[in-house]
């Protein structure tokens, strides 16, 4: 029971180390042949929004939202499978619920 429980600690520092990794890389996602670029750390948390001057026309804001929109979604999804990846590294690819991935 014991080599059980610290398993489980050992498990758990992996995790939280794991974590603070991932909150400190950041991944790019693109859009509009890269006119629009995201950016989020691993945890998926966005982090800034670069716009080429370029591809802001007031007369068709609807474009630039929707690329926007899709550069986020690209560096989201970045941001998801680095996390599912370093986390199946600790977990040995269990899906362990409530562990926030």
């Amino acid at each position: 029971m014991s080599s059980l429980l610290k398993q489980a600690q050992e498990m758990q520092r992996r995790m939280q180390d794991a974590q603070r990794s991932l909150e400190e890389r950041i991944l790019e996602g693109s859009a509009g042949g890269g006119a629009v670029k995201a950016y989020v750390n691993g945890n998926q948390e966005l982090q800034a929004i670069k716009i080429d001057p370029a591809v802001v026309d007031p007369a068709d804001v609807e474009t630039l939202e929707d690329i926007v929109t899709a550069a986020v979604r690209q560096a989201l999804t970045a941001a998801k499978e680095l996390k599912e990846k370093e986390m199946g590294k600790v977990t040995g690819g269990m899906n362990l619920p409530g562990m926030g991935f």
